[in-house]
């Protein structure tokens, strides 16, 4: 997937107009909120880098697309916010200091189904102990992809229990996407043991 060319051309159709539905529940809970440092990979044009900035987080958002990252930095230029941008490959990426949390809306099924262990390993080793992994798992039955799907008991398998503590299977809240036809992403919160 030529990622770059899909920016330029705005053939996006995973991107949302505004905050995602589950970002607003967890901003609610109080999830997230002022202080916590937060991994948005895959972030795209996501409105979450700037909305989290504002609400105080340290933010760190990366991307493979230039033209992304360059718009998510017009975009805190003018809302006079920052946040830390990374193009390149997400997966070789290390932060600064252990995250708090992870917003996971499209990185998983945007990347090849032969990359997800590797992302669990970095997901694991970038958040601190207790860290959350803010999960928005598609939902889909067709083959291939992006996106792929990411069926919770595929998922389960990805991120094991002696790795992270998962909540009931009913907690996860569907959120169906507007551009996709309906598809549901099913949100949810991991813990890193």
């Amino acid at each position: 997937m030529d990622w770059e060319k899909r920016f330029q051309d705005n053939s996006t159709p995973w991107e949302r107009d505004g905050l995602h539905p589950a970002a607003q529940d967890w901003v609610t809970a109080g999830v997230l909120s002022a202080g916590r440092r937060v991994l948005i990979p895959g972030c795209g044009r996501s409105r979450e880098v700037v909305h989290f900035a504002r609400l105080g987080m340290q933010v760190t958002g990366f991307d493979l697309s230039y033209t992304a990252i360059h718009w998510q930095a017009g975009a805190l230029d003018q809302a006079g916010l920052h946040a830390e941008l990374v193009e390149g490959d997400g997966l070789a990426w290390t932060p600064a200091a252990p995250l708090d949390l992870i917003y996971e809306q499209t990185f998983l099924c945007a990347i090849p189904p032969g990359l997800r262990e590797t992302y669990e390993a970095c997901a694991h080793r970038w958040l601190k102990p207790g860290g959350r992994f803010l999960a928005l798992f598609m939902q889909k039955d067709e083959r291939g992809g992006p996106p792929y799907g990411c069926s919770l008991e595929a998922m389960h398998e990805l991120f094991p229990a002696d790795r992270w503590i998962w909540p009931e299977d009913e907690a996860f809240t569907p959120y169906p996407h507007p551009n996709l036809n309906g598809k549901p992403e099913l949100g949810g919160i991991l813990t890193r043991r």
